[in-house]
């Protein structure tokens, strides 16, 4: 395509800028989006005890399904997608998305035993893994920078609508499964309780997808005056970016991108990741749990060093940058916490204080979204507010997570009283997600229109592994190796849901660090992209 033809197209979709109007309309829409993303990832916390009578697993298993075995498929296809997402249509793309990871939400139903359920995981995670990247670059584009972090917050407010929502939802469906069929037996195509609660859930999204399709593409890079250039090969590109992850083609992509010392250097890092997991594996012996997470971030090194070799701006403006590296570090640390207490709390509420799976479904599910949404969207409203006085409001915020979270967390945990732990609950789902906005629009922040969508993927990426395959695993891990050594399964999972916490002295100092380097990294953004050699 020429020049002239671009600036004429260009120019052409200027008319076409959506109204204010039409771009709250979007940003509705896609929170309905997240709350489908989240309703389907979080129903498996309230189906827990069912699932592990059903199948017979422990609670390392059930933390597997629930963040690793979603995590990792998440993550591997994340990269690649979030690449499209910078390259081609976002609204199509979430739409694709969105009816595959309720089709694997449907399927689940059917599951039979541990592996099938897994498999039906696996699709979850890459269905889902379209999604957010692209609705942040889609809303960036939508909305000023000035209220950044007040719209990725309210859009981000999907995750405890969604979570809140599920719970509520798969309590409710297995309350009722069991009043109706009290043996499975004679159910319709003898399904279980948790089986009928999937099906529930999974099949509106395939709907909602058709609506998301209906939906206007916006001008890449147009809040900002800095209209990116189509791509002409978008899935090209894309097919490139995967062949770059997946392990085996990867070595080809390296050696046609930096020869033989690329390769050599890759292999010497797959040896390190293994040797590190293989130790992990000799502490804690759940196989599956490491060889997929070694396999996860193998492919996370190999991408960067991918990124680095094709792609120098884009890697210079992540990870030469220390604010950047140390945001995505310590924000998704704190995910360690809310995904980790936030997976436990029902069948705690259930195994502590012999709570029906509707009544937890119930109480923690409306916490989880009435708290979560004014949580995620006054952290969002208050860094915004204060970014004009401090460039490191956002930053602050996430800091005083930890002060506020941990004294709701333990006294959730210990308190002898039903109506007071669902009060800390609800409290806590309020202090805990404030950081959530400021995560995204601080990664946003620092990079280049263009290579928005990918740098949300990266921080997705790290979200998904330190908050969402090793907070629900490990303190399930923890669980179990309680319950080995003669505790209760009750006091077991209360200790290790408290041991849980102290990975938030991760995020403060990863994020007392950060607000040393934020300032200078956001003020040199255009310098630091042209010093790369990005056009501007």
């Amino acid at each position: 395509m020429s020049d002239s033809k671009e600036l004429a197209d260009q120019q052409s979709e200027t008319h076409q800028v959506p109204s204010p109007a039409y771009a709250k309309y979007v940003l509705v829409v896609l929170i309905i989006v997240y709350i489908f993303n989240f309703v389907d990832r979080q129903i498996l916390s309230i189906l827990a005890e069912e699932i592990k009578a059903d199948l017979g697993i422990g609670d390392a298993e059930i933390g597997f399904l629930y963040g690793t075995a979603f995590a990792i498929f998440y993550a591997v296809f994340g990269i690649p997608l979030g690449r499209l997402a910078d390259l081609w249509n976002r609204k199509q793309l979430i739409a694709v998305g969105l009816s595959f990871w309720s089709l694997m939400t449907a399927l689940s139903g059917f599951a039979q035993n541990f592996f099938q359920l897994a498999i039906c995981r696996f699709g979850v995670g890459i269905g889902e893994a379209s999604a957010t990247p692209a609705a942040f670059s889609m809303l960036s584009d939508y909305f000023n920078p000035k209220v950044r972090a007040t719209v990725l917050a309210i859009y981000s407010s999907g995750i405890y609508l969604g979570a809140g929502i599920g719970l509520f939802l798969g309590g409710s469906v297995v309350q009722a499964w069991h009043g109706w069929y009290p043996d499975p037996d004679l159910a319709p195509l003898g399904l279980r309780a948790w089986q009928a609660a999937f099906l529930t859930v999974g099949i509106p999204g395939i709907l909602m997808a058709i609506w998301v399709w209906t939906l206007r593409e916006p001008i890449r890079g147009i809040s900002e005056g800095l209209v990116a250039k189509t791509h002409p090969r978008p899935f090209a590109e894309t097919g490139r970016s995967f062949m770059s992850v997946l392990p085996g083609f990867s070595l080809v992509n390296l050696y046609a991108s930096g020869g033989w010392r690329a390769v050599v250097w890759n292999l010497l890092a797959a040896s390190l990741v293994s040797l590190v997991f293989y130790v992990l594996y000799l502490v804690m012996p759940t196989l599956v749990q490491w060889i997929a997470l070694g396999i996860g971030v193998y492919i996370a090194v190999t991408w960067i060093h991918f990124q680095k070799l094709t792609d120098p701006a884009c890697f210079g403006m992540m990870f030469r940058s220390r604010a950047f590296v140390l945001a995505t570090i310590g924000f998704p640390a704190i995910s360690f916490v809310t995904y980790g207490i936030g997976f436990w709390s029902p069948p705690f509420m259930q195994r502590f204080h012999g709570e029906s799976i509707a009544d937890a479904g119930l109480y923690l599910g409306l916490g989880a979204a009435v708290g979560g949404f004014l949580g995620i969207v006054l952290g969002g409203v208050i860094s915004d507010h204060f970014k004009e006085r401090s460039v490191n409001a956002r930053l602050f915020v996430g800091l005083a997570i930890p002060v506020m979270a941990v004294p709701l967390a333990l006294a959730f945990l210990y308190t002898e009283s039903v109506m007071m732990a669902y009060i800390y609950s609800f409290l806590f789902s309020v202090v805990s997600p404030a950081w959530i906005g400021c995560a995204a629009s601080t990664v946003n922040d620092l990079v280049m229109p263009r290579m928005r969508a990918t740098a949300s993927a990266w921080y997705l990426l790290m979200n998904t592994f330190l908050g969402l395959a090793l907070g629900p695993f490990l303190i399930g891990q923890f669980s179990d190796l309680y319950v080995a050594a003669g505790v209760e399964s009750d006091v077991a999972l209360q200790g290790a849901m408290a041991w849980g916490l102290a990975i938030f002295a991760l995020s403060v100092i990863t994020l007392s660090l950060a607000c040393r380097y934020l300032p200078a990294d956001e003020a040199s953004r255009l310098d630091r992209a042209r010093s790369y050699g990005e056009p501007i």
